[in-house]
C-alpha cells in the first residue's frame, strides 16, 4: 500500500450539518505536496524493520504537517495565495475555516496515534517526540521567531537556529518516529534524530535557493518574495547556499550508521533536494 492509499483511506471527517468542512478537510489533504515527512517515517521504520506498520504514525506526522501549512499561510504570518500550485485554503474557502481545519488536523494527529494499533509504549513516545518538535520545543518558537524578526536582520546562527526549529524539528522527529515504531534502541533513534535536524536544514536552505532561483509556477508556490526576509540565500548568496547545502548532506550521510537507512536518506537527498 502507498502512503496516499493509505491517506485518501484515513480521511479525518466530522458529522455536522456544516456545508463544507468534511470538503475542506479532504481537499487540503489531497491537494498535491510530495508527502516528504510522512515518506520519511515509512522509510525510515521499514529499513529498520521491514515487517512494521508504520502508516498511522506517517499519517500523525503528515496531519500536523499540513496543520502547519495552512497556519503558516494565513494573513496574519505569511499571506500565501498559493501552495503545491493550487490556492492556499483561506483563499479558497475562507480564513475562519483554514483556521479551524488546521486546529483539527492538529489535534487529529495525537487521535490517530493514540487510537493506533501500536504497542502503547511505542505510541507514548511517537506522541512525546511529536507533540515535542511539532510544538513549543520546535516547529512553533520557530515560527514565533520567523514572524517577529521577518524585517529584522539574523544572524547565520540565529538563522540556523530558527529553521532546525521551524523546518529541522518535524522532519527530524519523522525520522526518530520511524525509527521508535521499527523498535530501534534509544541510542539509535536519537541518532537519527540528530542527522534528521541536518537533513531539515539542507531541505529549508535548498527551499530558499528554490525561492531565489524558480519561477511560481515551477516551485508550485510564489516565490522570490524572500528579498527582503531571513534566508539563507539572502545571507550567503545562492552560490554558498548551495554550497552549505550540498555540505550538509555530506555530513548527513556520513552520519547515520544504519546501511539501509543510509540508502533511504541518500535516495531522497537524490529525490527532493537534487532533482
Amino acid at each position: 500500500m502507498s502512503f496516499l492509499e493509505y491517506l485518501e483511506s484515513n480521511l479525518p471527517s466530522v458529522e455536522s450539518f456544516h456545508p463544507y468542512f468534511n470538503e475542506a478537510l479532504a481537499w487540503v489533504l489531497k491537494a498535491g505536496g510530495k508527502h516528504f515527512r510522512a515518506q520519511l517515517v515509512i522509510g525510515t521504520a521499514k529499513a529498520i524493520n521491514p515487517s512494521c506498520d508504520p502508516y498511522a504514525a506517517a499519517l500523525a506526522v503528515e496531519l500536523l504537517h499540513t496543520y502547519s501549512l495552512i497556519h503558516d499561510d494565513l494573513p496574519a504570518m505569511d499571506n500565501a495565495n498559493l501552495r503545491r500550485g493550487v490556492p492556499t485554503l483561506h483563499v479558497k474557502y475562507d480564513e475562519v475555516t483554514a483556521i479551524l481545519v488546521g486546529d483539527a488536523l492538529n489535534t487529529a494527529a495525537f487521535g490517530v496515534l493514540a487510537n493506533s494499533n501500536l504497542p502503547p509504549q511505542i505510541a507514548i513516545k511517537c506522541i512525546q517526540v511529536l507533540s515535542k518538535n511539532g510544538g513549543l520545543d520546535g516547529m512553533v518558537i520557530g515560527q514565533a521567531i520567523d514572524c517577529y524578526f521577518e524585517n529584522k536582520k539574523l544572524s547565520l546562527d540565529e538563522l540556523e537556529f530558527l529553521h532546525l526549529h521551524k523546518t529541522g524539528a518535524l522532519i527530524a522527529a519523522s525520522m526518530q518516529i520511524g525509527a521508535i515504531v521499527a523498535g530501534a534502541s534509544d541510542e539509535e533513534s536519537n541518532d537519527i534524530y540528530k542527522a534528521g535536524l541536518k537533513l531539515g536544514l539542507a531541505f529549508q536552505i535548498h527551499d530558499d535557493i528554490i525561492d531565489a532561483t524558480s519561477s511560481s509556477d515551477k516551485a508550485g508556490k510564489p516565490t522570490n518574495n524572500d528579498s527582503s526576509k531571513n534566508s539563507f540565500t539572502n545571507l550567503l548568496g545562492v552560490d554558498k547556499a548551495i554550497e552549505a547545502r550540498d555540505e550538509l548532506e555530506k555530513q548527513i550521510i556520513n552520519q547515520i550508521q544504519n546501511q539501509d537507512v543510509k540508502e533511504l536518506v541518500s535516495n531522497l537527498i537524490n529525490k527532493y533536494l537534487k532533482g
